[in-house]
């Protein structure tokens, strides 16, 4: 009886009341907010919100990194941090497992290969976009356009034969253009480059003594001047020193207003560096199944010279299949709804048939020999 009266004020309005409470309680703890995270454009799975990935490479294709990172970002939640560090240390970061994906502008020589096949087995050089070298200057009262050069002038300008703006080499290529009695200074990417790999593998198509005195690779021993790190060094080199001369991505030369030098192509025909000299130098080539192909000193008469691709490197066996999973998506995104932020950022996007060969790329990426890529 104790117990009846001390409860008797708890009516059933009251209970009702308590019920409702109750589940709306239930309804907030469940985090179900009313808002929804997009998903990506993919034929792939979408990789999980938590996951993040850590590359490291090239700065020639940063521009186009940072945009499609961000963009991926924003449809996906999947954070991707990249640092552009040069593809060198993008090599050697991918090779000691610190990245989840490394970033080239440069084919892995045998013994980077051998050495990134002893820590992780088979690796892929999955190709995103092609872009142009720029050969940049500074020369007071010149702009872009107006100076020509040929490899064999440029070679030699680089080996330092030639010293002077107005040597009879550089003259006789320029009627009418009033060059100055001023020194050349050279400027080079002081660190490990796929733009310098590019650049050295056109001198070495185009002059016989660059060939054999200095070769191509990521790092070369430099005749002169003065060595600057990355990209946006050798642009700063330039810009800063009067009579300089250097080689930069195309989109680091036109972020930062330097002149260009139209080059002469194979065919005979000065080209500007440009998105169309570029797609044109990657016209009617055969694509091998890897990959790993250079396109400098193209025979299309359109085709401006000193043009490359840039790779992503990844693993074909991953170690962690949850970022394996996110790896692959994102890949698939950038070479199929990717390609449309490159050609703003001028960059070529990938023919269709080299989107095949690298689908089958991304498709033989696996954990446990169980392919990653859902379709």
């Amino acid at each position: 009886m104790k117990i009846r009266k001390r409860w008797k004020w708890f009516t059933f309005p009251m209970v009702a009341a308590l019920l409702v409470a109750t589940i709306l309680l239930a309804g907030c703890s469940s985090g179900n907010t009313g808002t929804s995270t997009p998903t990506p454009t993919t034929t792939g799975t979408t990789p999980p919100q938590s996951v993040s990935l850590n590359g490291a490479g090239s700065t020639f294709a940063y521009p186009l990194y940072t945009k499609w990172f961000d963009v991926y970002f924003q449809l996906t939640g999947v954070k991707i941090n990249y640092s552009a560090v040069g593809s060198g240390a993008g090599i050697q970061q991918i090779t000691a497992g610190t990245v989840d994906f490394g970033a080239t502008d440069a084919i892995m020589t045998s013994a980077q290969q051998a050495a990134a096949e002893a820590a992780g087995g088979p690796i892929l050089h999955i190709p995103t976009a092609a872009g142009a070298v720029a050969v940049i200057y500074n020369l007071a009262g010149i702009p872009s356009g107006q100076l020509k050069l040929t490899g064999d002038v440029l070679a030699k300008i680089y080996l330092k034969q030639i010293t002077t703006w107005n040597d009879p080499q550089i003259t006789a290529l320029n009627p009418g253009l009033n060059l100055p009695n001023t020194p050349i200074t050279v400027v080079h990417r002081s660190d490990g480059s796929g733009t310098t790999f590019i650049f050295t593998n056109y001198l070495s198509k185009v002059s016989n003594d660059w060939a054999t005195q200095v070769g191509s690779a990521t790092s070369v021993s430099w005749p002169g001047d003065i060595g600057a790190p990355q990209s946006a060094g050798v642009a700063g080199a330039v810009q800063q020193t009067p009579g300089a001369i250097g080689y930069d991505e195309l989109a680091y030369a036109l972020q930062n207003n330097l002149p260009w030098i139209l080059l002469k192509n194979a065919a005979g025909s000065y080209e500007a560096p440009s998105l169309a000299g570029t797609t044109a130098a990657m016209a009617n080539v055969t694509l091998p199944d890897d990959m790993k192909i250079m396109i400098t000193n193209s025979s299309n008469p359109d085709a401006y010279p000193i043009c490359g691709l840039t790779w992503i490197l990844a693993y074909v066996n991953q170690k962690n299949k949850v970022k394996g999973e996110a790896l692959v998506n994102a890949l698939w995104w950038g070479i199929h709804d990717g390609q449309q932020y490159e050609t703003a950022l001028d960059y070529a996007p990938l023919s269709s048939a080299a989107i095949t060969k690298v689908e089958n790329e991304i498709k033989s990426i696996n954990y446990q020999g169980q392919p990653l890529l859902s379709q």
